[in-house]
């Protein structure tokens, strides 16, 4: 459990509360309580100041596919490529020569979820998501559609917080008192049919509604006027919702229609966590536009990218033909540092045959989610590859929720942290990621964890219903 009382003096945590602003958290709960300072990692686990040893149930924010531990290659690749081209840009038609080969490594395979033309590179999500709403914006200019510029995310569809990023997003609290979401920036609804399905309605019936739902949307506000559609094709921090059956199949029709671009944001399904090297291939989608970081680089050194097709491409090419250049570009766009590691991650994932292992410990990470079902706190289990969510209810019958004032879902993490798990709450869905190398034994140890927590946090809740 995170530290309750004021940290001793000179830790590691008293100095994080003195000194560091963190995001996505309550600053005033830090400077009193310090931080969680993490010193040391070995495989799937990390160590505290202290030397506790905690298993990472989550990949640290949904990406560190290798682990914590050491990894030689990397730090040999990093150090080759310091050595040899410690930095150089990307503008003006230069390339670092290691940029060139990550590029064209990405764009072959990319072809496995879509034909893709060329990679633009930047240094995170939300960054690669910021990038396309400039290039959906450019490419519709470029086309002579001045009014064909607005985007449409979903409720609880998570793209990144900087500002275009953070207004596709579809959650609240990344809006609120940021004055997001800024103009031309819709959503429509979020596809949880657990949550969302009408009495009697079948999962293809409610993919129908919401397929409906969009092309109301897009109708109201007019086709002529409605640029892109942008989604995840597990929705991650959202509460890890899968789309439900024949979902994208449907939207992707909608969109053809009105001839609106599809962007398939892989920021956290990509390069293997859903059993395939793209959440695309899983889930039939065909993007013209595809994001990409977190695994990239198994979180190693920041990078992302952003992968168009040929038809996007020649709209931004022609256009910056005819103004002079494309004006948008990062100074460590594609750094070759950065380059060089996501590279060779990629070498690691197929020498070590990461997808085939996915695919074969993901049984036991999906049958280990799914014997909390009968949990009388939990109401859906869902999960596909190595990702997967349950989600707490009051109620199994009617799914009712909690009381969001209990905070059920955050205090059971706390639980699970005192446990020696680390995992992370949407509201009351408890989300699992853990690193794609896990053995068979460290799954089942994560849930062996998990499971010495929910029978606490059940406990609690008792104690909290005698309270009421």
């Amino acid at each position: 459990m995170a530290p309750t009382v004021t940290p001793k003096p000179n830790s590691l945590a008293a100095r994080d509360a003195a000194f560091h602003f963190h995001g996505y958290t309550n600053a005033q709960k830090n400077e009193k309580e310090g931080g969680f300072v993490v010193v040391r990692g070995e495989g799937p686990f990390v160590y505290d100041e202290d030397g506790k040893q905690y298993l990472d149930g989550l990949a640290g924010l949904w990406c560190a596919s290798l682990g914590f531990g050491k990894q030689q290659r990397l730090i040999d690749a990093v150090v080759k490529q310091m050595e040899t081209l410690p930095y150089y840009h990307t503008f003006s038609q230069k390339a670092p020569a290691v940029t060139v080969e990550l590029a064209e490594r990405l764009v072959s395979l990319a072809s496995q979820a879509a034909p893709m033309s060329k990679a633009y590179f930047c240094n995170s999500g939300s960054e690669a998501n910021d990038t396309v709403v400039k290039m959906v914006w450019y490419f519709n200019n470029a086309l002579g559609r001045p009014e064909k510029k607005k985007i449409i995310g979903r409720a609880r569809g998570y793209h990144g917080v900087t500002v275009a990023a953070g207004s596709m997003t579809g959650l609240p609290l990344v809006h609120k008192d940021f004055d997001l979401p800024i103009k031309n920036i819709l959503h429509t609804e979020c596809p949880h049919y657990y949550r969302y399905g009408k009495p009697g309605e079948s999962e293809e019936q409610f993919a129908t509604r919401m397929a409906e739902s969009l092309e109301a949307l897009i109708q109201r506000e007019g086709p002529e006027t409605v640029a892109a559609f942008i989604a995840e094709p597990v929705m991650g921090a959202g509460g890890v919702l899968l789309p439900p059956k024949t979902y994208f199949e449907k939207i992707q029709a909608v969109l053809k229609k009105h001839d609106i671009l599809m962007v398939a944001d892989e920021v956290i399904c990509g390069f293997g966590r859903t059993g395939n090297w793209w959440g695309s291939q899983t889930f039939g989608v065909k993007p013209d536009i595809m994001t990409m970081a977190k695994q990239l680089s198994a979180a190693q050194m920041p990078i992302a990218a952003v992968l168009i097709n040929q038809r996007v491409y020649e709209g931004l090419r022609d256009n910056s033909a005819k103004i002079g250049a494309f004006s948008h570009g990062i100074t460590y766009s594609g750094h070759p540092a950065s380059a060089a590691v996501a590279l060779e991650v990629l070498k690691i994932y197929e020498e070590q045959h990461i997808l085939d292992h996915v695919r074969e410990i993901s049984p036991v990470f999906l049958e280990g989610l799914d014997s909390f079902s009968d949990h009388p706190l939990v109401g859906e289990v869902r999960g596909v590859g190595l990702i997967g969510a349950l989600e707490l209810v009051k109620d199994k019958k009617t799914h009712e929720s909690f009381d969001p004032k209990l905070g059920v879902g955050p205090n059971l993490i706390r639980i699970a942290h005192d446990h020696g798990v680390i995992l992370r709450p949407v509201t009351d869905s408890i989300c699992f990621c853990p690193p794609l190398i896990c053995s068979a034994a460290e799954i089942r140890e994560m849930f062996t964890r998990f499971r010495k927590a929910l029978a606490e946090a059940e406990d609690w809740l008792k104690t909290q219903a005698v309270a009421a």
